[in-house]
């Protein structure tokens, strides 16, 4: 093979494999080992001060000592090239930078081509793992961004406004503020396309985050004022169904981003009526907040309640304090086992930090009223700070004595009225009261039906409809109604 067809191949290689192809056919021409080594103290740039990246040809394997050992005479010494013989074996080195060099341990006699083809193979090389150093970085960037967004859409869920206004500040765009907050359901591998849609259609208005929890849903901040909406007209929504024929998106109403907690749990409201529609989107559904019927009669009885939460101080500075628990106790009723997946923390993690929660608060997480209660005062006390509120004593109102307000009793008269309707499938109420008595466990209520659990399924699913609200998937309004059933009857 002539020296220029060795040329073409190495740039062949470089260009179509990569350092790794490249450096594997020079091993073999050459019938010894070639990598790449550092000199020594060297660091790489794209990773400063941490480990190397295991993707790296450097690092395929461990480099023979006669190599390490000529690398650290190239650097000592500042020259480009070195050859340095061993009993049996000769060691080549050429500079690919001023940290890194290309190194080839050949058995005696080496072929006498091997210098000009390791010298032929220094601009390529050099060239290839500049180009996946750049990649790597970008990859890594890419990460930092959507793990530093995920990080705003927690600081948005759990009251950190300002800290999320800074972070979003340096990421761009700025939050925007009122929003609409849409949810879009679409298949893994077109989360990227539907972002991409979405940043074009509001301009790069909108601040996209893949969702932390479930796979398949993007949420996506848009300002109010992007585009006129009313019930049944969404530009955005439309479109993104349009384009992404297997794409759901729901969409919540216009709130201020201190909101967004509410405004996220009414478009996957949305989103579960989006699902059963032809045109695939769904707006959230007129109706009373229950935060908003209950404030004036329930502040006093959250703070209260939740007071011994916000002045937690735990022993060890490593465990957490009362905002990391409340904000536990918000991911667990609004997203169950999956909450592990938005704190990122072990399942065991989250079962300690629940019990601890049941102790402070003296609640039973297991009972779909507790659950319901504690629902309630995390919506009344939003982002809370330590030692807010008064701790409970004889004279607190307890959860009952709020839901037997008026406005409390007419906000369940209107929640519940859907399942009495005329458009109310046979036995709806039935089927929720007894859900609702079951803790909102599927198999037990199924059996208290008389149904089976597919059966019971598919009752709760066309009260979904009926509802405009989740039942099966969190956040779901099972706490919501177990409200309204309790007020109801207090008022009877």
């Amino acid at each position: 093979m002539s020296r220029s067809d060795d040329v073409l191949k190495l740039h062949r290689l470089a260009h179509a494999g990569g350092s790794a192809a490249l450096l594997e056919w020079l091993g073999t021409r050459l019938g010894g080992w070639t990598g790449v080594v550092r000199h020594a103290g060297a660091g790489d740039p794209a990773d400063p001060g941490g480990p190397a990246d295991p993707g790296g040809p450097e690092r395929r394997e461990q480099p023979p000592g006669a190599a390490v050992r000529g690398a650290a005479e190239l650097s000592a010494r500042g020259v480009r090239s070195a050859v340095l013989h061993d009993a049996g074996s000769a060691t080549l080195l050429f500079a690919l930078d001023d940290r890194r060099a290309l190194a080839a341990v050949l058995p005696l006699p080496h072929p006498p081509e091997a210098p000009a083809l390791l010298a032929d193979a220094v601009v390529p090389l050099a060239l290839v793992l500049r180009a996946e150093e750049a990649e790597r970085r970008e990859a890594r960037a890419a990460v930092a961004e959507a793990r530093a967004r995920e990080a705003v859409l927690r600081l948005l869920m759990n009251g950190g406004l300002p800290a999320a206004h800074q972070i979003a500040e340096a990421l761009r765009p700025p939050l925007p503020d009122p929003i609409r907050l849409y949810v879009a359901e679409c298949r893994t591998g077109r989360r990227t396309e539907v972002a991409r849609l979405c940043q074009e259609l509001t301009g790069g208005r909108a601040w996209i985050v893949p969702c932390p929890v479930y796979v398949r849903h993007l949420i996506i901040l848009v300002p109010a004022d992007a585009d006129a909406v009313s019930a049944d007209h969404d530009p955005l929504a439309g479109a993104l169904t349009a384009v992404a024929p297997d794409c759901a998106v729901g969409v919540s109403g216009e709130l201020a981003l201190s909101q967004a907690p509410t405004a996220y749990t009414q478009a996957f409201h949305a989103l579960a009526v989006a699902r059963g529609r032809g045109e695939r989107h769904a707006r959230f559904g007129p109706g009373p907040e229950l935060a908003l019927a209950a404030r004036e009669a329930g502040a006093d009885w959250a703070g209260a309640l939740l007071a011994p939460l916000h002045a937690y101080e735990p022993r060890r500075p490593q465990d957490p304090g009362g905002q990391e628990l409340r904000a536990t106790a918000h991911a667990w009723l609004n997203f169950g086992s999956h909450a592990t997946r938005l704190l990122r923390v072990h399942r065991n993690t989250l079962s300690a930090r629940l019990r601890l929660i049941e102790t402070l608060l003296g609640l039973d997480l297991a009972r779909l009223g507790d659950q319901a209660g504690l629902s309630l005062a995390l919506r009344l006390t939003p982002g809370a700070g330590r030692g807010s509120g008064a701790a409970a004593t004889a004279g607190t109102p307890g959860l009952d004595a709020v839901l037997r307000d008026p406005r409390l009793t007419e906000w369940a008269r209107g929640h519940l009225r859907p399942l009495t309707g005329p458009d109310a499938p046979a036995g709806a109420r039935d089927t929720v009261r007894t859900w609702l008595a079951h803790d909102a466990r599927l198999v037990p209520a199924a059996a208290a039906l008389g149904v089976s659990v597919p059966g019971a399924r598919k009752r709760l699913a066309r009260i979904e409809g009926l509802l405009e609200r989740s039942l099966l998937q969190s956040p779901s309004v099972r706490y919501d109604l177990w409200l309204a059933q309790r007020a109801e009857e207090l008022a009877e």
